[in-house]
């Protein structure tokens, strides 16, 4: 069973920084793509951020050069560390994973909702301007 855990969310100004954490079991973290989704009040989950096994990543280009993805071995955590924040970046915030059966789409990693199966149970960011 994937078994998620997202934390690291928090209140902070516009142009603050935030570091989210996910941990997983070993066979999630090694054997899985893992991704960050977000969602803010009346509006579609969308993708933000996702990294596969080998370390390649795939950002959503309003948050390229401003987030960055990684995961950390020793601890079996997936990071997304998010500077330069702005209000349009309040929403909750979601850990995801799936096998590269479903996950990798085209020969890249996806931030389509539909291709994770797997989620956490989200972390609230907001950021006041």
């Amino acid at each position: 069973q994937v078994h998620l855990v997202d934390s690291g969310g928090g209140s902070v100004q516009a142009g603050g920084s935030l570091r989210l954490s996910c941990t997983a079991s070993y066979y999630t973290y090694s054997s899985y793509s893992m991704a960050w989704f977000r969602q803010a009040p009346g509006k579609e989950r969308e993708g933000v951020a996702a990294i596969n096994r080998a370390g390649s990543t795939n950002y959503a280009d309003s948050v390229k050069g401003r987030f960055t993805i990684s995961k950390d071995n020793a601890t079996l955590t997936l990071y997304l560390q998010m500077n330069s924040l702005e209000f349009e970046d309040t929403a909750m915030y979601y850990c995801a994973a799936d096998t590269e059966g479903f996950s990798v789409v085209a020969g890249r990693i996806s931030l389509g909702r539909k291709d994770y199966r797997y989620w956490g149970q989200g972390t609230q960011v907001t950021v006041s301007s």
